[in-house]
């Protein structure tokens, strides 16, 4: 058995956009800060969540892209996702309230070109 000797630091999944300035915009309005690192790429994080966001669409890739976001308290999220009216400003961005599962809480941001964000939380961890 193969032993692995490197803690793990972090993961960045890469999110594709179909209009990179207007994802570029509403991951800054959800609350990222936008570090450019290429004219096409560039890495948005908040605390020590992060994700690379690209100029780039493939429609199967987007339509089948789901992100998990652990938060410490989803009802106050919810609260604070609804105070930014992201909807109203991007109109194709949908939100959906927090359910309670028996695992625990989420809530659902689809990004403005349709990449899902569940913002939740777990009872036991």
């Amino acid at each position: 058995m193969i032993i692995m000797n490197e803690n793990l630091k972090s993961i960045r999944p890469f999110v594709g956009s179909q209009n990179f300035e207007t994802s570029r915009n509403f991951y800054k309005d959800l609350g990222f800060e936008e570090i450019i690192l290429e004219p096409k790429l560039s890495l948005f994080r908040r605390n020590e969540t992060a994700f690379y966001l690209q100029d780039a669409y493939v429609k199967d890739w987007i339509d089948n892209t789901m992100l998990f976001v652990e938060v410490e308290n989803t009802d106050e999220f919810w609260n604070y996702l609804e105070s930014l009216h992201l909807t109203d400003k991007y109109p194709t961005a949908k939100l959906s309230p927090v359910k309670t599962m028996p695992w625990g809480k989420e809530c659902f941001v689809h990004d403005p070109c349709g990449v899902l964000w569940h913002f939740g939380e777990f009872f036991n961890k």
